[in-house]
Formats: C-alpha cells, structure tokens, sequence
C-alpha cells in the first residue's frame, strides 16, 4: 500500500508488470504541494507538514480495515507512521530513512533570514515529537547507526533497534573498471533535484566552488536529476559550461566519461545512495561530513571531504589532474563499497523477520 506522489504514476505499470508477486496492492494518487498555505494547514491538526502531505482518509480506512489480515506492518518513513491503528495488535516496523527531525535542525543552522529560520525550528520541534511518537508504538526500528545515534536521543529504546543501510545499485560493482585516460575532465552529480538538501548543496557548489574551478576552461559540470528547481536554473543561467540533463534512463555513459563525482551537502541525515552510488562505480568524489555519515569511509583514501569552499575546489582539481591519485581512490572506494551489498543486508533483515514473526509479541500498552 503507498500514495503515489511527484509522478509516482508514471512508473505504476512497469511496477506492477515486473514480477513482483503481491497479495493485495492498494494505491491513491497524493498530490499535497510544500507550501505556506499547506503549513497553515497542518498546524491545524496534523503533526508535521510531511503528515499532511501524506494524509489521506481513504488510505487510512484501507490499512485499518485489511491490516488483521497481515502479520507485521512494515512503516516506510517517518510520515507513515499516522497510518499506525490505534487498535493496532500486530507487530510493526518502523523503516527511518533518516532522523527527520536533525535533517530540519541542520536546516535551520544554515538559515539566514531569521523569519524562515524560526519557521524551520519549529517545523524541527514537530518532527522531533511526531518521529518519537511513531517510534515508541514500533516493535523494531530499522535505521543507520548514524540515524540510531540521534533516535537514541529522543528517549528511543536500543533494543528496538536494528541496523540497515540506504543502499544503492551494487550490481555496478560487476561493471568493469573505470580508466582516467578513458574518462574526460568532466564533474558529475546525480540526485533529486527538488530535494531541499541537493537544492541548498548545489546552490553553494555553484557560487562558491564553482568560480575556483571553472577557471580550467576544460572543465565542465553535468547535472542529472528529473524537474530541477528554478533556483538552480536561474542560478547557473549564463553558466556555459554547467549542463542540466534532466531525468536519465541509462547512467552508466555519465559514470564512465566523467571524472569527478560531488555530493556538496550541507545538511541533511541519513545514508547517501548517490554517494554509495559513485563508489560502487568506482567514480572518485568529492564531498562533505555530512555526505558520508552512516559510512566507514576513510578521508582522503577512499573519499575526499570538506565544507571548505576553497579545499573543495583543491580536491576536486586534484583529482581532474593527479591520475595516480585518481586510481587509487577509484580502486579503494570500490573495495569499501563491497562491504555495503544488498544480499548481505537483506540476509540480516530475514533473520530480523523470522524472529518477530516466530517469537511470541505482546501488544504495546
């Protein structure tokens, strides 16, 4: 059961023709913008505005009235966990993509107006309390160690935790390897480009990487990412040398003519799949603390991090030139990646399953 969101239904029938063997597939279109009026809305009797944005009666009715018939009941982020029965007498897992409530309080950090500043607090201060309440009425919640850290703050209990990782298309670790002769002086970034996060690490890639960089005039930037926000239309206009591609079907061509990929974030939480992405690919990057949390990532040989504008535009240039040092981190940044696989995860969430649904669970208080 899901809602269908920011052209989710483009991609229902190759959904439903792949193969997947489902029991019972219930979906509603959902279409709520992020806006001022929206916000107001939800002041008015949801938690958050991400609640709001995800309400819907009908999917309500539909979980309550089918959920009896199912053995766990599987919560995919943190807005999902309204649909929770107040009846509910399964056990339920809570899968966190990231801390919601610190991504917001990262937000606001970096906020200059003072106005938009005390909106994103306070929108902070409401997932903070709606992501805790939805994780107490959990019997297990999934989430990365750096997300378990911050869970663990809110009062969350250990022994509902249990680790996964966010990941990303590990079958690229079976593609062959990238050659710097073969690749051309080129950065790439890949991502979701009406995501706050990617919105705001962009925006300060271009005004203040970007500029030490681009005086290579050999250099381009390749931007890949479905609807990209006017913001960074507008910012990088005039910019002859940034090129936005929109969506891409296929990527592998971008992975193997670039030479530099970047993950500019400066907040958000979480693991980041187009960060695991690169490395699987073996595409040398370039990004920030926050880009490798949850990783065990080693600085400098695997990756190279920094919020620094002028250390940023230092490493990306060195690798663009320095072709021994290219290699190595190609190479090494690929090993890393192999601990981080699909099988090996889902294997653990079997045997997380298998427990719940074989031992005996007393419904919460």
């Amino acid at each position: 059961m899901h809602p269908l969101k920011q052209g989710d239904k483009d991609y229902l029938s190759d959904f439903l023709s792949s193969g997947i063997s489902l029991k019972e597939h219930f979906y509603i279109p959902l279409e709520v913008d992020r806006s001022g009026w929206n916000l107001m809305m939800s002041y008015l009797g949801h938690r958050t505005l991400n609640v709001f944005r995800n309400y819907s009666r009908d999917f309500r009715d539909k979980v309550s009235e089918v959920i009896q018939s199912y053995d766990v009941l599987f919560l995919d982020h943190y807005e999902m966990g309204q649909y929770i029965p107040d009846d509910c007498s399964i056990p339920v897992i809570f899968h966190e993509h990231n801390a919601e409530y610190m991504m917001w309080s990262r937000l606001a950090e970096i906020e200059q107006n003072p106005i938009k500043r005390s909106v994103i607090q306070l929108e902070a201060f409401r997932i903070k309390k709606a992501e805790s309440a939805y994780a107490e009425r959990a019997t297990q919640i999934w989430a990365a160690p750096n997300d378990q850290i911050e869970l663990k703050k809110l009062g969350i209990e250990v022994e509902k935790m249990v680790t996964t990782y966010h990941l990303g298309e590990d079958d690229m670790l079976d593609a062959p390897e990238l050659k710097f002769q073969e690749t051309e002086r080129r950065i790439l970034f890949i991502g979701t480009l009406t995501w706050e996060a990617n919105i705001d690490g962009l925006l300060w890639f271009i005004e203040n990487v970007w500029p030490i960089i681009e005086k290579d005039r050999t250099i381009h930037f390749d931007i890949i990412g479905k609807n990209p926000d006017e913001r960074l239309l507008n910012f990088a206009k005039g910019k002859e040398r940034i090129h936005f591609h929109g969506f891409v079907e296929e990527l592998e061509s971008f992975y193997k003519r670039s030479r530099v990929f970047i993950v500019p974030l400066r907040f958000g939480s979480g693991i980041k799949v187009k960060l695991l992405n690169a490395m699987y690919r073996g595409l040398p990057t370039v990004t920030t603390e926050i880009g490798t949390e949850g990783l065990d990532i080693r600085e400098g040989d695997e990756i190279f991090q920094t919020h620094k504008a002028e250390t940023y535009a230092e490493k990306v240039l060195l690798l663009m030139n320095d072709e021994p040092v290219w290699s190595s981190m190609s190479k090494n940044s690929r090993r890393k990646a192999r601990r981080y696989s699909w099988k090996e995860l889902l294997d653990e969430h079997d045997k997380s399953l298998e427990q719940l649904m074989t031992n005996e669970w007393e419904k919460p208080n």
